[in-house]
């Protein structure tokens, strides 16, 4: 076997990038998406190459304004020993999400495909954290009606905010809130969330806090919008205010409220053990499009 050469690309070598042999049924390609679109730096995309011929790639995103990577986008190979030398070589270090078309295992050749990433990706050292369903409304989904059980009003104190996302955090199914928690505490935790979500490019004026009509506050809605997509960015309700139905109100202002700033398309998540919350989705007409595996 020829000596393996790993390395990042250069600029104009875009194209080398692309020259990997994949059918493209997992990761961004399901989405319709190729490598020129994402904005990806040529230092933050590596190659592994055998006799010039790419045979593992990966790059990782960040925003434009970005000092460090935010996620592993694309991991592909045909090599898999190739693939894990890659990951443990490259200095660079962020959570993977693979794109995975709903129902992926019940595909033999789509679950081959997902599988080996996954485990290419656990002998580089990356570990599974959730597994998470992602949705796309669009007007054709429907409208839901408001509940008009909550009142909704803007609060722009960081402060405040941050308080209300540390006790949204206790009792969280979410798998994301929890490692953090768990690693750095749920004061750091709740700041992981909110400076994600400062971290969007939308006006902070979105971001509701939600009331019962005597004045009791239930939770917090963030419709916003990424890079790409307006997004549900955060729904939550209260532990004291759970067990209500809540959470249905909640996401169902965030998509009124995006429609009314001209959203044709909404995309959300929710991890798949979170079921209140997936049903919560179905509820108010959200239809799975991918499913998405996180690996940290």
């Amino acid at each position: 076997m020829t000596d393996l050469v790993i390395r990042p690309l250069v600029a104009g070598e875009e194209q080398l990038f692309d020259s990997l042999a994949d059918p493209g049924l997992v990761g961004r390609a399901v989405l319709g998406e190729t490598y020129a679109d994402g904005g990806y730096r040529p230092e933050w995309t590596w190659v592994a190459l055998r006799d010039g011929v790419v045979v593992a790639r990966a790059a990782w995103w960040a925003g434009p304004d970005d000092s460090a990577p935010l996620a592993l986008d694309w991991f592909d190979f045909t090599d898999p020993d190739a693939a894990v030398a890659l990951l443990r070589i490259a200095p660079l270090r962020a959570e993977y999400e693979i794109l995975l078309p709903h129902g992926w295992r019940d595909d033999p050749a789509v679950r081959a495909h997902g599988q080996a990433r996954i485990d290419a990706a656990t002998a580089a050292g990356l570990r599974v954290l959730v597994e998470r369903y992602r949705y796309r409304w669009t007007p054709g989904c429907g409208l839901p009606a408001r509940p008009g059980r909550l009142e909704f009003r803007p609060e722009p104190d960081d402060a405040v905010i941050l308080d209300v996302l540390r006790r949204i955090g206790e009792g969280s199914l979410d798998a994301h809130y929890r490692h953090a928690s768990a690693v750095h505490g749920p004061e750091a935790a709740a700041r992981e969330d909110l400076d994600l979500l400062r971290w969007m490019p939308s006006p902070r004026e979105w971001w509701q806090l939600a009331f019962t009509p005597g004045g009791d506050l239930v939770g917090i809605i963030v419709p916003t919008r990424n890079q790409s997509h307006h997004i549900v960015g955060f729904v939550g309700v209260l532990p004291g205010q759970r067990g209500h139905g809540y959470a249905y109100d909640l996401l169902v202002e965030a998509t009124h409220r995006l429609v009314e700033v001209g959203a044709d398309a909404i995309v959300a998540a929710t991890d798949q053990g979170n079921t209140p919350m997936a049903a919560t989705f179905a509820r108010a007409g959200y239809p799975i499009e991918y499913e998405r595996v996180d690996l940290v």
